[in-house]
């Protein structure tokens, strides 16, 4: 598909097509395969499936997404009936962790709190989409990540072994708070020193490692 009258021209019958959409207020631009949607949607869903149903035409390269939800009267809901049922979707989802809040203002939800792996933070947003009187989301959920106390052990004691002399005495152990790593013991060689530090490094979700390792000789 080659020139911009293609691409946009399709781009609105694939619009036209999906019967999950009323395109009847979608105007189409496209500038080097780069489309733009703009105008109006009835809903946040019918917001989202415009651009997935643009990202399926062949030629396209990105999709801009400037539509605004215009909701039909009936669908209006209050701040505080939002974010009651958004909440209630949130606690209903068994793919979202505890902790992850809803709040609405004049139709658009916020999502907030912290989540483990990128599938949750989507989960949480699935899980409100689709509730009457969405008119955006803005997901500032993040991410926290836990120390698997047994891995940054054992990265350690390989270290240790990898890079150990002779009668070799040396001990590190390790201690864990949050996603720092605290070092304490002795090692023979500055060599094992360093290698135990970078293996602490390569711990799952480690932030910050406290070197307390003594070189005895």
């Amino acid at each position: 598909m080659g020139d911009a009258r293609d691409i946009r021209e399709a781009v609105e019958e694939e619009l036209s097509r999906d019967l999950l959409l009323d395109a009847a207020g979608i105007t189409v631009r496209n500038v080097n395969r780069n489309v733009a949607l703009s105008g109006t949607v009835p809903s946040y869903p019918q917001y989202r499936q415009a651009a997935e149903a643009a990202r399926r035409v062949a030629g396209v390269s990105s999709v801009h997404n400037h539509l605004k939800v215009v909701l039909p009267p009936g669908d209006y809901r209050d701040d505080a009936m939002l974010t009651t049922a958004a909440s209630n979707a949130l606690a209903a989802s068994t793919a979202v962790p505890e902790g992850v809040e809803a709040t609405a203002r004049h139709g658009n939800l916020t999502l907030t709190g912290a989540v483990k792996y990128p599938s949750q933070r989507a989960a949480a947003e699935s899980a409100v989409a689709g509730l009457t009187g969405v008119r955006n989301i803005s997901n500032e959920i993040g991410f926290v990540f836990d120390v698997a106390p047994g891995d940054v052990n054992a990265l350690v004691k390989d270290a240790l072994e990898e890079h150990a002399g002779p009668l070799d005495d040396s001990r590190v152990v390790t201690g864990i708070s949050g996603n720092t790593v605290t070092l304490i013991g002795h090692v023979r060689t500055q060599a094992q020193r360093d290698a135990v530090v970078r293996a602490a490094w390569r711990g799952h979700a480690i932030m910050a490692v406290v070197d307390q390792i003594e070189i005895t000789g």
